[in-house]
């Protein structure tokens, strides 16, 4: 009997009848012979809910607090599928993070991962228990609660695959798995079969919202085999897994919009060196993320940095910036949260010249301006006003030929 860990999103266990719904998957899972893990999210929009409510009460919230607030949602789904499972006639017990030694660093509202104890999970199935864990939870060595970060469930479920070396960690979502592009900004996009770690690492990172970016990592790091499927239907999902030779015969496998990031410019800062250090490490203090960054250097003695973060950061990034600009004496800070950035990715891109210039014509040729340009070896970001957004990257797909009614780019 082999054991199988799946994840339910927010979305598959949104009412009472979707739940049940889940507990008709793994009542099924179970008749097949397995043993099953199952994480869970809080059930739809609870998260935002909760946030929501923190702004009532404070528009500076202390994040300790907020983890605690946090972790309430994914402990209401675990109990009701217990029960619900209990109905169906399976024995199923459910289990918040920590209480399945699922151990944190103490960075709250986005710890990492540093060890799981899953002797409890282990003893559990034994016992010939349905396993129910609460995703995105966890707690510190001092006993404190931390939650994992937007779509932190699916790196507890790739997490608690890799410790129990479970064969497969499915992910169930409301979509039947990862397409070429957003099918709800581009109609003609294709759900992938198979899918490289790197650039579904690469793509949720970027804007796609199927994966969360950290999982991906895990699932890497440990040869997790991820399996992206629906929970409404039966429709086979998308594998994402190691790379082989054959994925290199696509030039660009996906297009990924992120409409949740702001850009920050620090203008006249003194161009000496040391100074750029010394403004990201008080950043990287306040556990601020940073992604794109450019320096432009001006007809003075001066320099203008800008770079990108998260939207859900920049009242802290700004502060903090404003006390680094200070600090180091620059004019002035300007932040400008009407941005998008859009990227196209795939590992085909190392091997093919060309790929930056038939990208940057394409939005030319739709009159979207870029601002800043970031690369890797498997892809381009562009930050392009947030209004041309959705056009950008239906404009991508078909200039790389990936939409259904079109033939799939080689090279």
């Amino acid at each position: 009997m082999s054991l199988i860990v799946q994840k339910f999103g927010g979305s598959s266990v949104a009412n009472p009848e979707r739940l049940k719904n889940v507990a008709n998957r793994v009542t099924e899972t179970r008749k097949k012979g397995h043993s099953v893990v199952v994480v869970v999210s809080a059930m739809g929009d609870k998260t935002d809910e909760l946030i929501e409510l923190s702004k009532a009460v404070t528009d500076k919230p202390s994040e300790r607090e907020m983890d605690m607030l946090l972790a309430t949602g994914e402990q209401v789904s675990v109990a009701l599928l217990a029960m619900a499972l209990h109905k169906n006639g399976v024995k199923a017990i459910s289990f918040t993070g920590p209480q399945v030694g699922i151990m944190t660093d103490r960075v709250h509202t986005k710890a990492r991962i540093v060890n799981i104890n899953a002797d409890r999970i282990r003893k559990a199935l034994r016992e010939g228990n349905a396993v129910i864990v609460a995703g995105f939870q966890g707690q510190t060595e001092d006993h404190e609660i931390t939650t994992l970060g937007r779509g932190g469930s699916d790196l507890t479920a790739v997490a608690l695959a890799a410790v129990l070396k479970a064969p497969v960690c499915e992910i169930y979502t409301d979509v039947d798995g990862v397409y070429t592009a957003d099918p709800r900004i581009v109609g003609d996009a294709q759900k992938l079969d198979v899918i490289s770690y790197d650039e579904m690492l690469e793509l949720a990172s970027l804007g796609a919202q199927v994966m969360q970016a950290r999982s991906v990592e895990v699932g890497k790091k440990y040869n997790v085999p991820i399996l992206v499927r629906s929970s409404l239907n039966h429709t086979e999902g998308t594998l994402i897994t190691k790379e082989v030779k054959a994925m290199e015969n696509f030039l660009v496998r996906g297009v990924a919009l992120n409409t949740n990031e702001a850009k920050v410019t620090i203008y006249g800062v003194p161009d000496k060196p040391g100074v750029a250090a010394r403004i990201f490490k008080k950043l990287a203090d306040h556990n601020v993320n940073v992604d794109m960054i450019i320096q432009n250097k001006t007809n003075k003695a001066t320099t203008d940095i800008s770079f990108t973060v998260l939207q859900s950061e920049i009242v802290k990034a700004l502060a903090t910036v404003k006390a680094a600009a200070a600090a180091v004496r620059a004019e002035t800070v300007d932040c400008d949260e009407n941005i998008a950035k859009v990227s196209i990715v795939g590992v085909g891109m190392r091997s093919h010249s060309g790929v930056a210039s038939r990208m940057f014509d394409a939005l030319a040729k739709n009159k979207i301006n870029i601002e800043m340009i970031s690369t890797s070896e498997i892809k381009i970001s562009c930050v392009i006003p947030k209004a041309c957004g959705k056009d950008a990257v239906s404009a991508l797909h078909k200039a790389f030929g990936l939409g259904k009614a079109q033939k799939v780019m080689k090279e």
